[in-house]
Order: structure tokens, then C-alpha cells, then sequence
């Protein structure tokens, strides 16, 4: 963990909803000389005991009789999406800096004036879209922003696993597509245009539980989507198809490999009659560390340094705004503009 800066008062760190992801919260929190942790709420006795025990901080039953007390400089939302808004709005109206687990919110009227609230009380907004700091894909970043791919021709984004039984409110669009749909904005340094999905309700009651997703992007790129709650084993990958070859990530190993295209050499002409043609494989050394701690000691130097955060509510309502694009074209079976 970083140090403390000389002369920089440490900020007192608080987390709501302590299931997996605030758990996770918690333990980053409880090890920062920055932002120590000093309490957390949860509705439910036995997560705060654990947490009671584990880290010597207090516990509330009560989010607000926890903020009103405590007085947190800033907060961790780990709770279901669709307490987001209640609960990250009375936050910000007491002057707390706000962290909130993605999506920001599961619908874009409530996420725009989770937006506004931070606004007007002047804190910082920040949203958890994780894999933005994962070494591989920061590495990925670097290569592309420098051209190693030329231009990228289609991104295929793979995230899968078995059901989280945690997540009852929302499906597989707003819960995981939202990872993917920031992420490659990001990448591409271009917006999408248009979106086509096929959704599905395969064996949950309440939500989809499948997305097969083509994203049309403004500088011709296209992506596909294929997420889903149905797979025995958890997936994370990503691939980048363009000029030069194939990036490929692994985001839960943090591996970065690249195909490159034989044909990369000049030989242009040959590529345009050939196609492409297998070269080498390039394995880049990547130094690993885990994404949530650099994304809370991001937050915190954001607070720290009177910075916008990395990936900011406006951000994180543009990925909100897509998925329910998505969600659109899968009801409509048909494309939808953005």
C-alpha cells in the first residue's frame, strides 16, 4: 500500500453492504495508512459480526444512523443496484465522496441524479468498473494507443460463469455487459453507434441470463458480446482483432499475449490477396497486482488531490445508457441506435 503523504490528513473510510464485493471494500480499506477503515453497515447481524471481529471497527444495521454518527469523509455503496440511488444520495447530501460498486445504477434516470447529487454537493463520484485497472488491460492500452494493432477491425469479449445467487435485481445485462460496454469505448477510443442483442431467460425466473451482443462502433469497429449466468466456469477474456495480428487478455490470470500477422512485414499487397498469415506469439510481461486496491487508492488520491476520478459518474451512465440499449434490442429483436 502507498504511504501517507507528509502533511496529508488521513481520510476516514466507511463501507455499505458487506456481501462479497464489500467485503473486499472492507479488506482493501483496513490496510491503507490514506483511508483507514472505520465502520460499515449492513442489514445483516452475522456479516457485521465477522467484520466486527475481523477488522475492530464499528458496525451498523442502519446505513444512515452509520454516515450521521460516524461521519465518514468518504464511503464505499457495495449494496444492490437498485438501492444505489437511495443510498448514494444521502451520502453525497452530507458532504461524503462516494465510491459506487458497477453499474453505477439500473436505469439511467436514477443514475443521472446519482450524477447530479454528487454535483451539487461538490464530492467526488466514483464507479467501480473494475477491469480498468487491471494490469493486462492497462498494458493492452499502451499497446494500441501506440499503434501495435493498426486499426482494430472487431473486439470479441467473453464473460462468463455459473449465477451469483447474491443478484436478484438486475440480469446479466446491467450486472456484467456494463463491464464490456466501458471498457471498450475505452479501448477503441471510439462510441457506439448502434447495438444488436439477443437476450434470454434460460433458467432464472425473473432475469435474462444470456447476452449474444454485436456493438457497431463510429470508427467501423465491431464488437461482440457474449456473456452469460449459464457457463460451470468462470471466463474472462478478450480479444482484439486488426491489422497487425490479435491481442488476446486473460483479465483473471492478467496474461496479454499477441498473434502477430506474418504479413505485417510491408508486404501489404500479399496480405490484401492472401489474407493473413500466423507469426509469432508474444507473450508481454506484465507486472501484476490486484485491480481493486489500484481502483480504491485511485478514489483516494482523486479525494486527496482535488481530482476527477478516473472513471467518474458521467462515465459510468454512458455504460447504463448502452446496456439498456441492449436490453431494448433484445425486447424489440431488432437494432437500436444509441
Amino acid at each position: 500500500m502507498a504511504i501517507v503523504p507528509r502533511g496529508t490528513a488521513a481520510l476516514r473510510a466507511a463501507v455499505i453492504g458487506v456481501g462479497m464485493m464489500g467485503r473486499n471494500h472492507a479488506r482493501v480499506y483496513a490496510q491503507m495508512e490514506q483511508a483507514p477503515l472505520v465502520a460499515v453497515a449492513d442489514p445483516d447481524p452475522t456479516a457485521l459480526e465477522s467484520i466486527a471481529r475481523t477488522y475492530k471497527v464499528h458496525v451498523y444495521t442502519d446505513y444512515r444512523e452509520m454516515l450521521a454518527l460516524e461521519k465518514p469523509d468518504l464511503v464505499s455503496v457495495a449494496v444492490p443496484t437498485g438501492l444505489h440511488r437511495e443510498v448514494a444520495t444521502a451520502a453525497t447530501r452530507l458532504g461524503v465522496h462516494v465510491f459506487i460498486e458497477k453499474p453505477l445504477a439500473a436505469t439511467v434516470a436514477d443514475g443521472a441524479r446519482i450524477v447530479e447529487s454528487a454535483r451539487k454537493a461538490g464530492v467526488k463520484l466514483a464507479v467501480g468498473h473494475i477491469e480498468r485497472f487491471n494490469p493486462a488491460v492497462l498494458a493492452l492500452k499502451k499497446e494500441l494507443d501506440a499503434g501495435q494493432l493498426g486499426r482494430i477491425f472487431q473486439i470479441h469479449a467473453r464473460r462468463v460463469g455459473p449465477f451469483p445467487p447474491r443478484i436478484g435485481d438486475v440480469g446479466v445485462v446491467i450486472d456484467l455487459a456494463t463491464h464490456e460496454l466501458n471498457l471498450l469505448e475505452y479501448l477503441t477510443g471510439s462510441r457506439v453507434m448502434s447495438v444488436y442483442a439477443d437476450t434470454e431467460r434460460k433458467i432464472h425466473t425473473a432475469h435474462e441470463d444470456l447476452l449474444t451482443g454485436i456493438l457497431k462502433f463510429e470508427d467501423g469497429t465491431v464488437g461482440i458480446l457474449d456473456i452469460n449466468w449459464l457457463t460451470p466456469t468462470k471466463i474472462r477474456e478478450l480479444s482484439l482483432i486488426g491489422e497487425r495480428g490479435m491481442f488476446s487478455v486473460n483479465y483473471l490470470t492478467q496474461d496479454l499475449f499477441f498473434y502477430e500477422n506474418d504479413y505485417l512485414n510491408g508486404n501489404w499487397e500479399g496480405m490484401a490477396l492472401l489474407g493473413v498469415s500466423e507469426g509469432r506469439k508474444i507473450r508481454h510481461n506484465i507486472k501484476r497486482k490486484e485491480p481493486l486496491v489500484a481502483e480504491i487508492e485511485s478514489f483516494v488520491d482523486a479525494i486527496q488531490r482535488d481530482a476527477q476520478p478516473q472513471i467518474g459518474g458521467e462515465e459510468a451512465l454512458r455504460a447504463v445508457l448502452l446496456a439498456n440499449r441492449l436490453l431494448e434490442s433484445g425486447r424489440k429483436h431488432r437494432v437500436v441506435r444509441v
